[in-house]
């Protein structure tokens, strides 16, 4: 075996390891900057709004009852005692309907911008209620509270102006806390006793602001909520979808109705651990994440610095010129730095313009090194070429996630189709041989 060659083999596997590092210090520096950008959306959430989670309006009756309880020893003594404890009727309505229109904005923490909104809604809904016949046990044994209307808010620092609630048409006042459902507000009822029943037909008006995601829960027997906006990238989840929607570049229209069947939402509620609660999502979603972007395409370079390192040591198989080993590995290093410079440009300017720029540079400045290095300004140009079209393969991965492994498969299967026609007459014995003849 001929040992130079192999000892060049081996240098191109370390060289390619040490890459490794410097990758990975990239990598770090970029979920760095992710983090940061998480730490900019707490901040503003911390002096705004965070994310809101809207549930209600539901009625409310609390009651205290007494619970007798009969205990007997090992001695067959019986003893008797009374607890008191605090319970709740909950009451949703029978139809939730709300119409709103989300007005997205911006803020910024130093570079990082952060999508807030506020939502301008309307509900509307009527809640049936009877409450258990007054049996002379019940009447004895339960005693009931001042019932009250709650609006559940997750972050009350999001209301704007003076919410409106109306019931049966006369307005009510709002006061803080909303009792079982947490944080947002409430509107004490006159008092009702055992067996009452009746209807309440309710309207709410409110502006609510937040930061980037916006829940309401369905706890009506049947929900349709319509929401508008100018904002053309939403993102809907949660666990229900849009009924109807559409999306376009001059915003979003959707629509959705749940029905008290298909939500667990009041059983949630009915329930002591109320985390979870189902709801339907929607967030102003980034058209490009630039970091996830950046965070996607450093795994890929490795595969770069491979498929460059293959090209040189074919190039000095078949026009035996050699490439020394220091040469890889700035060769390499270039390669490395195009996405750190990727990250830091894209921070200013739209990815697609950092992408362009950042290889660019890093095509420029590699085609003149390698023209000196391959003697030859062609050579260099043809690298140049390689260079370009691996950038642009990875852009086409980096846009369409959806594709990125139907792309990736034939992008290797292309490069290991060139490489194949291009080796496919070298003798790899003759090659490895210790006195081998000049390849032509």
């Amino acid at each position: 075996m001929n040992r130079p060659l192999l000892l060049k083999l081996l240098a191109i596997i370390v060289l390619t390891l040490l890459i490794l590092i410097p990758l990975g210090l990239i990598r770090d520096t970029v979920q760095d900057r992710q983090q940061h950008r998480q730490e900019a959306i707490a901040s503003i959430a911390a002096s705004y709004a965070g994310g809101q989670t809207i549930t209600g309006p539901v009625l409310v009756v609390p009651y205290k009852i007494r619970i007798d309880e009969v205990a007997q020893d090992a001695e067959g003594k019986k003893t008797y005692r009374s607890r008191n404890e605090n319970r709740q009727y909950l009451f949703f309505p029978k139809d939730l309907q709300m119409q709103g229109e989300l007005l997205p904005s911006e803020r910024y923490r130093g570079l990082h911008k952060v999508h807030v909104y506020e939502l301008q809604s309307n509900f509307s809904g009527r809640i049936d209620y009877q409450l258990p016949a007054a049996t002379q046990l019940a009447a004895d044994q339960i005693t009931l509270s001042r019932p009250y209307l709650a609006i559940g808010i997750s972050d009350v620092r999001g209301l704007l102006g003076a919410p409106l609630l109306k019931i049966g048409g006369q307005p009510v006042l709002l006061e803080q806390g909303a009792g079982n459902l947490g944080k947002g507000m409430h509107a004490a009822l006159p008092q009702l006793g055992l067996a009452d029943s009746g209807s309440l037909e309710v309207a709410l008006t409110m502006t609510v602001a937040g930061t980037e995601n916006l829940a309401i829960t369905p706890v009506g027997d049947t929900n349709r909520f319509e929401l508008s906006s100018s904002w053309p990238n939403p993102q809907f989840g949660g666990s229900f979808l849009p009924r109807t929607r559409s999306v376009s570049e001059q915003g979003f229209r959707a629509v959705w109705e749940v029905s008290s069947l298909a939500s667990n939402a009041q059983r949630q509620l009915r329930s002591d651990d109320k985390t979870g609660v189902e709801s339907l999502d929607i967030q102003l979603a980034e058209p490009v994440n630039i970091y996830s972007q950046a965070d996607r395409a450093t795994k890929y370079g490795l595969l770069f610095v491979l498929l460059t390192f293959v090209g040189f040591f074919i190039f000095e198989m078949i026009k035996q010129l050699p490439i020394h080993p220091i040469q890889y590995l700035l060769v390499g290093l270039g390669l490395a730095i195009f996405f750190l410079i990727l990250v830091s440009l894209s921070e200013h300017i739209a990815f697609w313009q950092a992408y362009l720029a950042a290889s660019a540079a890093c095509i420029s400045l590699l085609t003149f090194y390698l023209s000196q290095v391959l003697r030859s300004a062609a050579r260099g140009l043809g690298f140049g070429a390689m260079l370009t079209l691996l950038y642009g393969t990875l852009y086409g991965l980096l846009i369409s996630e959806d594709n990125a492994l139907v792309l990736g498969s034939l992008m290797l299967f292309v490069i290991l189709t060139v490489i194949m026609i291009v080796t496919r007459k070298i003798d790899w014995y003759q090659t490895a041989a210790p006195n081998r003849p000049e390849i032509t």
